[in-house]
């Protein structure tokens, strides 16, 4: 049960940090030093979906659920709802490439109007 738990945890974690590469700019609004761990999340996100490389979070959360004596993802909320979101069927190197600009243009955008708002602020 311990270790069904921590691949669940490890899922929710996982999504967390997806919305935070996706739209952790926003969070800039509010608390402009998170910068810094934004930018190298956004440089992470890009280089994972451009140059199709797993996520070292994935083998890991197999890996608990392996040893919670799970074979997949059929069962519960976690399962059934957020690893459709994190892992969509049909994910190919192609669609990849395409989040990965989604990720840019977004984060590209929201810097912009940030960079912006600064310079009239001041």
């Amino acid at each position: 049960m311990a270790w069904r738990l921590a691949a669940d945890a490890l899922v929710v974690i996982h999504l967390g940090f997806i919305l935070f590469v996706l739209l952790g700019g926003l969070l800039l609004l509010l608390w402009p030093r998170l910068i810094w761990l934004h930018l190298p999340a956004v440089a992470w996100g890009i280089v994972v979906e451009c140059l199709h490389l797993g996520c070292p979070l994935t083998p890991w959360e197999n890996q608990m659920r392996g040893m919670a004596g799970q074979a997949g993802y059929d069962g519960g909320f976690i399962e059934h709802y957020l690893i459709p979101l994190i892992y969509p069927a049909g994910l190919t190197p192609q669609i990849q490439i395409w989040l990965g600009a989604i990720v840019v243009l977004v984060n590209l955008t929201v810097y912009a109007w940030l960079i912006w708002r600064w310079r009239n602020k001041a």
